[in-house]
């Protein structure tokens, strides 16, 4: 089982198409997938540091949240906006393909002075939105990657919307 999981991890950051689909498919990798976000997410801790340990204890459970709403969001863009003829998959099924497209993040745990962390969290987020990209693409049965790339990026805006007005309705409370 562990063995599964880290090659599970290996094979996401290598980009491999073919586990992206293997996750979609297999139920029982929800909590791997959830696991991945919660490591990608105490790397980031880790790696951040040295601007204070509060990162260390919300980022994860910040990125919990994160991740769930992310995949719902990129669920509606790219199932109920725009499908392609073979799309059809579950939230869930994206749950688990984005959750260990996040596996590039564990890199930045060697963040731990100024120079590295922009280095790894830079090329780290570069690295995992080509395996979002990719893993939607996969998850949502797409032919093209520019059109997962667009559901990523319109749910990107989507997020970020939502954040913003989240932002602005609690901020007078």
């Amino acid at each position: 089982m562990i063995k599964l999981f880290l090659n599970r991890i290996y094979r996401s950051i290598k980009i491999e198409t073919e586990v992206f689909e293997e996750v979609q498919k297999d139920k029982n990798a929800t909590i791997g997938a959830a696991i991945v976000v919660v490591l990608s997410s105490l790397a980031a801790g880790i790696g951040a540091s040295h601007l204070g340990m509060v990162n260390f204890f919300l980022a994860p459970v910040l990125s919990l949240i994160s991740w769930f709403v992310w995949a719902y969001i990129v669920y509606f863009v790219g199932v109920k906006l725009f499908p392609d003829l073979k799309t059809k998959t579950t939230h869930v099924a994206l749950l688990r393909s984005i959750g260990f497209s996040s596996a590039p993040g564990i890199i930045r745990i060697f963040g731990f002075n100024q120079d590295l962390m922009t280095v790894t969290f830079i090329g780290s987020a570069f690295w995992m939105l080509a395996c979002m990209v990719v893993a939607v693409k996969q998850t949502l049965s797409y032919k093209s990657l520019w059109k997962a790339l667009g559901v990523v990026i319109i749910a990107w805006f989507a997020q970020a919307f939502l954040l913003i007005m989240i932002l602005a309705l609690t901020r007078n409370f």
